[in-house]
């Protein structure tokens, strides 16, 4: 674990040309040992996928962008040591999972933190700077999606205001496993 405070780091949106840095620190994250009930994508998929695929991606997130933020937390060393996205939703359109949307939301994703810069207070901080990113956009709230038996991700989204909303979302035919929503309202 580090011992820097989470002030020495700074936190802000990427860039576009950043997708190789963005890119490097997903498929950190794909290899983390909770990947498999964390992520949507496995490394072996994401690694496969052209420079282009990580351009767009960058693109479609970066500074400036509305309907998406990926933002980083880059230490002193100006190494990227976590990140998470955090999307617009718009109501009258279906999400990821076929669910209606129902009101203007943030819905945050691909939250990582490297193993080594855990427990500093950084990811509350990556938290901050997505609900300050979704509130300046009118989200009414900002959702997320947690594996049922990700208990140390749903320990941290409660201990930051985050709270079940009783949405279930299925992992898919012939999964007896699945997600939980978890909510935080504008306030």
């Amino acid at each position: 674990m580090s011992t820097t405070s989470p002030g020495a780091y700074v936190i802000r949106s990427i860039r576009a040309d950043e997708w190789a840095a963005a890119k490097e620190l997903r498929l950190a994250a794909l290899r983390d040992p909770v990947a498999p009930i964390a992520f949507l994508t496995t490394y072996e998929e994401a690694v496969a996928q052209p420079d282009s695929f990580w351009q767009e991606r960058a693109a479609g997130a970066c500074e400036g962008a509305e309907e998406a933020q990926t933002i980083i937390a880059e230490g002193p060393d100006g190494r990227w040591v976590g990140t998470l996205t955090v999307l617009v939703e718009e109501p009258g359109t279906s999400d990821w999972a076929g669910f209606p949307v129902e009101r203007k939301q943030g819905h945050v994703v691909a939250v990582f933190v490297r193993p080594e810069e855990r427990g500093i207070g950084l990811t509350e901080v990556l938290f901050d700077a997505a609900l300050q990113w979704a509130w300046a956009r009118g989200a009414e709230r900002v959702r997320l999606i947690v594996h049922e038996e990700n208990g140390r991700a749903q320990r941290f989204y409660r201990k930051v205001g985050f709270v079940p909303s009783g949405v279930t979302v299925p992992l898919g035919a012939g999964s007896e496993e699945s997600e939980w929503e978890f909510v935080i309202e504008r306030p």
